[in-house]
């Protein structure tokens, strides 16, 4: 299912037009987005939660040269599934 697929279902179900269903979906997305990007976690009861998670800096290496080369700290979004959803997909 692709963004277009969520906005036709959510259509069909809810009775909301397209239009409507579009800016619900971007506005439900651009929401979770601005939380995490303050740091916060989004938490769906049953369905999951969205988290930052933090890597440390560290050293790699290129593969084409094999130089040594720094590796900068940075913060990923990460999606912990609920139980009931694990359980609905099993």
């Amino acid at each position: 299912m692709n963004k277009e697929d969520l906005i036709e279902a959510l259509t069909n179900s809810a009775g909301l037009t397209k239009a409507d269903s579009g800016r619900v979906v971007d506005s439900v997305i651009a929401t979770i987005t601005k939380s995490l990007s303050k740091g916060e976690e989004v938490r769906l009861a049953g369905f999951g939660a969205f988290v930052v998670t933090k890597r440390a800096a560290s050293m790699g290496r290129n593969p084409r040269t094999g130089e040594a080369i720094q590796i900068p700290a940075s913060k990923n979004p990460k999606f912990r599934a609920a139980k009931a959803l694990k359980d609905a997909v099993n």
